[in-house]
């Protein structure tokens, strides 16, 4: 189906021209996106970079100043959120901590006047698909920060919305916890097979857990792609930078290492360390050397920060196989070269 301007009638959400401004501020600047039915799909980016508010018109908390909004199809751009079929689920979880868990998640089907008979069933079974069966007479307050997230989900997903919006949902639950959650949260969406539009600006998560990822700039989209895309094959400095680290070659440098001139990229682990500065290189390798000016031993891996002779700064990490600590500290000030298979170096195009 194609797609016209006022948004493409077969995806479960669609914006077109988009822009919010609160006073003289551009929050978002012209943002045309399409949210495929059934998929994972990532918002990322920065603070201040538009991702949020996008979200908020989307379940109507923000009015666009210009462009239009559409789910399934169906113009919402005026309508209230509770005319629209999604449901949000916040960091704070906003649970109601004088009601129990089941009072809670039967909550949006009581004001929707729901018999509660009928109500009684469908909050046990969302409690099911979030894993809480049991926890029905609980109150928040006697939950882990991971179960009230889990209470939360079950609450939007009980309305059974066409779409399920999470702003930074785990953003307040510490590491181990917040990486258990991302495949629970992954696996219930794969189960329940509606749309999840993730809010995040953390790159690993969107990285993760999602089908697609859109990275937000200054109120705008710079790339839209799947993971590997997005990782692999950044579509300018920005993305390059923001998702992961920014490896660039640019410049004089370019054109001392590689022999032209653009910006090029090249991720962290696809370079190798290599102490003897005069090995003969594979046919299908470029390399540069340079001077270790920092070395960060992380257990697994170690990153390796390098200043180019030719000028530039690359970052490389090299998986800790069989060196220890002592191994890798001792290559600080020493002076060594980069090497990578061309195939792994890429072209970036766009503003800085």
């Amino acid at each position: 189906m194609t797609t016209d301007v006022s948004g493409d009638v077969s995806a479960a959400v669609s914006l077109r021209g988009v822009r919010k401004v609160f006073g003289e501020v551009a929050a978002v600047d012209g943002v045309d996106l399409d949210v495929r039915d059934g998929e994972f799909f990532a918002m990322l980016g920065p603070s201040g970079s538009g991702k949020t508010t996008v979200l908020r018109m989307i379940a109507g908390f923000e009015t666009p100043t210009e462009g239009s909004v559409r789910l399934g199809g169906r113009d919402v751009t005026g309508l209230a959120p509770f005319d629209r079929d999604v449901n949000t689920v916040f960091q704070d979880y906003a649970l109601f901590p004088h009601m129990n868990v089941l009072a809670n998640v039967e909550y949006g089907l009581k004001v929707k006047k729901v018999p509660a008979k009928e109500r009684r069933e469908r909050a046990l079974q969302a409690l099911r698909t979030v894993r809480l069966e049991g926890y029905d007479k609980r109150k928040p307050g006697q939950l882990s920060g991971g179960q009230r997230q889990r209470v939360a989900l079950a609450r939007a997903l009980v309305n059974r919305p066409k779409v399920l919006l999470l702003d930074e949902p785990l953003g307040a639950l510490d590491l181990k916890l917040r990486e258990e959650m991302q495949v629970e949260l992954k696996a219930i969406q794969r189960q329940i097979g509606i749309t999840f539009l993730f809010v995040t600006h953390d790159q690993e998560e969107a990285l993760t857990m999602s089908d697609r990822i859109a990275v937000f700039n200054a109120g705008r989209i710079e790339q839209v792609g799947t993971p590997a895309e997005v990782y692999e094959r950044p579509a300018s400095p920005f993305v390059a930078g923001f998702v992961g680290t920014s490896n660039l070659i640019e410049g004089q440098a370019a054109l001392d290492i590689l022999g032209r001139e653009g910006v090029y990229s090249v991720r962290p682990e696809k370079l190798r360390v290599d102490t003897r500065l005069d090995a003969e290189l594979p046919r299908d390798e470029n390399s540069a050397t340079g001077t270790v000016a920092e070395v960060v031993y992380a257990g697994a891996a170690t990153r390796f920060v390098v200043d180019l002779d030719a000028g530039g700064r690359l970052v490389a990490v090299q998986q800790n196989l069989q060196a220890s600590s002592m191994d890798v500290l001792k290559l600080r000030d020493a002076r060594v070269r980069l090497a990578w298979r061309r195939e792994h170096e890429f072209s970036i195009t766009g503003p800085m």
